[in-house]
């Protein structure tokens, strides 16, 4: 397992304009150095909307097509999440799409009430552990990161493994809850002992709701190793592979974790070993 290069990118969006924001995250995207994963906000192309009618777009069409040419052209794993329309059924879809085209997707599983996101799009059946560079790693979006039971990251012993090494988090969380925020991906990270990163928006949306970012990567003991605030950033940082592995040996707190099994098809144990091999 070798060093990992990530690189956030927060930005305002362009509400509900998939093309505008194509063409502005193209634009940055450009601009990143070497790097070997290109991580976007939620609902990148649209901002958070509820008007999935209008602005689902079917898989392997527009958005689905321009991450397939970013992860070509730059040879960067890209995430980040959209609307699809999946047999008349809208998801808050992230994709993972790889260069060569090769992609993974999840849908979000927890669905923020609160705006009434569960009237509009379905939940999120799967977790998703993908593999990248020698990292195992599983994307969340946003509300996820209040339900720390559904990113558990459990030991294997049969494998001597942690389902990941790395959690991240698209979001567009408000400013109004910034302190949940950051409190919470310093705990993902704690609990799990992995790196945790989160990639949020900033500027107002088309609701009148306000966004600071505070787009963050966190260490495995909870330090806070970068964050930006209130303004459109892009950065890459590398992440320690032998760090993490040195904290896992001396600290394995992950051996007197408490075992359980969630009451859903999604997270069957034939789908957390495979997600390992």
């Amino acid at each position: 397992m070798q060093d990992l290069r990530i690189t956030i990118v927060q930005a305002d969006l362009h509400w509900e304009d998939i093309g505008a924001n194509l063409a502005s995250f193209e634009e940055k995207i450009w601009g990143i150095g070497p790097t070997d994963v290109i991580i976007l906000p939620e609902m990148f192309t649209t901002g958070f909307t509820m008007q999935a009618g209008r602005l689902a777009e079917m898989m392997n069409m527009r958005t689905f097509k321009w991450m397939r040419q970013m992860a070509d052209q730059t040879g960067a794993l890209i995430l980040g999440s959209f609307i699809a329309n999946v047999h008349d059924r809208y998801y808050n879809r992230l994709l993972w799409m790889e260069p060569g085209g090769n992609f993974k997707t999840y849908d979000k599983r927890h669905l923020f009430r609160m705006a009434e996101e569960q009237q509009v799009y379905s939940s999120g059946e799967s977790l998703l552990i993908g593999h990248w560079k020698g990292w195992r790693i599983c994307p969340l979006i946003c509300y996820d990161l209040r339900f720390p039971v559904w990113s558990r990251n459990r030991w294997n012993p049969s494998l001597k493994k942690l389902s990941y090494d790395l959690l991240i988090y698209v979001a567009n969380w408000p400013v109004v809850r910034a302190t949940a925020w950051e409190t919470l991906l310093k705990a993902r990270a704690i609990e799990n002992l992995s790196y945790a990163v989160g990639v949020n928006r900033v500027g107002i949306d088309g609701n009148g709701i306000e966004y600071n970012g505070q787009s963050s990567i966190i260490g495995p003991k909870g330090d806070l190793i970068f964050t930006v605030e209130g303004v459109e950033a892009t950065k890459t940082i590398e992440l320690s592979a032998n760090a993490l592995q040195a904290y896992r040996d001396r600290f394995p707190a992950f051996l007197d974790a408490d075992d359980f099994s969630i009451d859903s098809e999604a997270f069957e144990e034939r789908d957390f070993l495979h997600g390992l091999s």
